[in-house]
């Protein structure tokens, strides 16, 4: 689904194949959820999605999500995640499941993810909620699977990294990552408040120790060539990371010890991708510590 209109009150729309859908129903699927995932998941009623991330015991991601309440359906969610990890997720799930009450399904084959944003609520053809991590961000909705658009999924992920959002498999590898370092604290990721779940003890450590080093962050290259894909980031000679997603404009995400983009900054070192300048900057829905540009910059 794409927009035939240029305006900027225009709702643009795209499927995304990369996306998977599972179901995790049954009497007890809210609290089992709770038990694992670093959110909690809907309240009965409320139409409003959550982002929530599962866990290893030592705190790095297996999987980000976003997670609904199936309006047709009072005791099953809907669990929109990255394809790719979908299997893997599923048996994960099924482990914990334990004697449970709670029936888990990947539903990909029928239903898909389609994202929505830079205009009004989506009709009432899917079920929609608002994305949990920005207002910029627009609207999720569920729905029938639909055909993959090249065009239109080009301008979501240019649109996502504009906003300063990370995808997983694209700006950093499953399993390898901590919450923080890909910003779940700052977008409604990780409840603090809530009770006990997988790797909860990492994440309040790094939570109140501000342990969190490294940061996924957007990067502007100012010549306009962007280096390539999962290239080494350099903050003077010293590594500080690797560039994600990027764009055809210049534009890109990285994953960034910022500290050492700190001092390399101090020192009017400049920060680098395969021997092409970049730029790290700020989100402007970050809290966390940034390092001041160098007067170069």
């Amino acid at each position: 689904m794409s927009s035939s209109s240029s305006s900027p009150s225009a709702l643009h729309g795209a499927f995304l194949a990369d996306r998977a859908v599972l179901s995790v129903s049954g009497a007890d699927a809210e609290t089992f959820l709770n038990r694992l995932l670093t959110q909690s998941v809907p309240e009965a009623g409320r139409t409003q999605s959550t982002y929530a991330a599962l866990l290893t015991p030592q705190g790095k991601v297996i999987s980000d999500m976003i997670i609904l309440r199936n309006p047709h359906q009072p005791d099953a969610f809907l669990v929109d995640c990255p394809l790719a990890v979908a299997p893997d997720l599923v048996k994960r799930l099924t482990v914990f499941r334990l004697r449970a009450a709670v029936t888990i399904e990947d539903r990909s084959a029928e239903l898909g993810v389609t994202a929505l944003w830079g205009g009004q609520h989506p009709d009432a053809g899917a079920i929609a909620s608002p994305d949990p991590r920005l207002p910029a961000m627009g609207y999720r909705a569920i729905g029938a699977r639909s055909q993959d658009n090249t065009e239109a999924t080009r301008a979501y992920h240019a649109h996502r990294i504009a906003c300063g959002l990370s995808e997983g498999g694209k700006d950093y590898m499953f399993g390898s990552v901590f919450p923080h370092e890909i910003n779940l604290d700052q977008l409604h990721g990780l409840a603090f408040d809530k009770g006990c779940y997988v790797g909860q003890e990492v994440v309040s450590r790094m939570e109140h120790r501000g342990l969190a080093r490294t940061r996924l962050v957007p990067v502007v290259f100012p010549d306009g060539f962007a280096a390539s894909e999962g290239i080494e980031v350099l903050a003077g000679t010293l590594p500080a990371g690797h560039l994600g997603s990027v764009t055809a404009g210049g534009k890109g995400l990285a994953l960034l010890r910022l500290d050492r983009v700190a001092e390399a900054q101090a020192k009017g070192q400049t920060i680098t991708a395969g021997g092409v300048a970049l730029v790290p900057h700020k989100p402007d829905w970050a809290t966390f510590e940034f390092p001041a540009p160098s007067p170069k910059a």
